[in-house]
């Protein structure tokens, strides 16, 4: 482990800025969480090197000064750090860095948003995976071909490295209007901006990481299409929550570039 540093991490250079009440508000004028901003400043510093794997974060007092934001706003953005496998609390010693994200994720749009778009990702695991399960037992051969379809143009997109959020939702999509039951796609368009933003992202990464990368992914979404054309209920569950669970660890460790 390297050597632990106290020092709080560098000053933002983001777009976020107190207000008249010390509150962080983004440039663009929309108010988000506190905890998800202060999530996405310490995200940056973890992205861009300012810490690195090894390194030991400030206390929650210190981190509270810093950024002048209560105690309870800090730990809500280090739980979520902690959930999303950025960051390990040791008893006794402290809070470390244990991941980083690949450095060029900061040069890519929406990386603010980070955070949110994780929180969207953990309903989509439960959701997804129920509408995969009902995907493979009430499908009809329409919809069986719809989501061929749209397996077919996201792998050649990929292939061609023109694969965009789009390709990707289409996909997803599909499955869900198999389930049968239209709750599945409303909940899914109700979250639909926050999908697309960890998709963007996660493309992104995709798209300009190694072919085996690329392969993964097309792999996954294989395994889903295969289960739910066998009508193996149980398996298309699996394979979708697997897909939804690599994806995440995919955007926030660089060792599964």
């Amino acid at each position: 482990m390297a050597r632990p540093k106290a020092s709080p991490p560098p000053a933002p250079h983001a777009s976020a800025e107190p207000d008249a009440h010390g509150a962080l508000v983004l440039e663009r004028g929309h108010r988000v969480r506190l905890a998800d901003q202060l999530y996405g400043q310490i995200f940056e510093q973890i992205v861009s090197g300012g810490l690195n794997v090894g390194d030991k974060l400030p206390s929650e007092n210190e981190i509270s000064e810093r950024f002048g934001v209560s105690r309870p706003v800090v730990r809500e953005a280090l739980l979520r750090l902690r959930a999303d496998g950025l960051i390990t609390a040791h008893q006794g010693l402290g809070t470390f860095v244990s991941h980083q994200p690949a450095p060029r994720l900061k040069t890519f749009n929406d990386v603010q948003n980070v955070s949110a778009y994780l929180r969207a990702q953990e309903v989509r695991v439960a959701l997804e995976g129920d509408a995969a399960r009902l995907a493979a037992l009430r499908r009809t051969d329409e919809q069986l071909r719809k989501i061929e379809d749209a397996h077919a143009a996201f792998t050649d997109s990929l292939a061609r490295g023109q694969v965009s959020a789009e390709a990707d939702l289409a996909f997803h999509a599909s499955i869900a209007e198999a389930s049968g039951n239209d709750f599945y796609l409303g909940v899914l368009e109700s979250i639909h901006e926050s999908i697309s933003g960890f998709m963007r992202l996660t493309l992104n990464l995709t798209r300009t990481g190694s072919r085996q990368r690329a392969q993964r992914v097309v792999d996954e979404h294989a395994a889903i299409l295969d289960a739910i054309r066998e009508q193996d209920s149980e398996r298309a569950r699996v394979a979708m929550q697997f897909h939804l669970g690599q994806a995440r660890h995919r955007l926030v460790d660089r060792d599964r570039d």
